[in-house]
């Protein structure tokens, strides 16, 4: 289990994930603030801050900044896709400009 957690990939998607969480929380917190809402921030924040800090172990920030974006761009679209707030055409052809700016980036 140590070997799978100092893993980058698996940290990076780690992180990733937990913004998508705390992401999540901050659009059920737009409706009406609750627990719940704020239990999702938190806890997603808070598991977001750890995989960070061991990431930075063992790499650049700037490496790890783009890698993590880059996944929770896409987890996140897929989110509001999910709860009927996708893009329209325009904004999807903005996001894949996004995306692929930070492919090259990350090169």
């Amino acid at each position: 289990m140590t070997y799978l957690i100092t893993k980058p990939l698996f940290l990076i998607l780690t992180a990733a994930l937990a913004y998508a969480i705390a992401t999540a929380g901050i659009k059920m917190a737009s409706t009406i603030i609750s627990p719940p809402a704020l239990a999702l921030i938190f806890m997603g924040f808070a598991l977001a801050t750890v995989a960070e800090i061991v990431l930075l172990r063992q790499a650049d920030l700037g490496v790890i900044y783009i890698a993590i974006v880059t996944v929770e761009t896409l987890m996140v679209l897929t989110l509001a896709a999910f709860i009927g707030e996708g893009l329209n055409m325009k904004q999807l052809f903005g996001a894949g400009l996004v995306l692929a700016g930070i492919f090259i980036v990350g090169e």
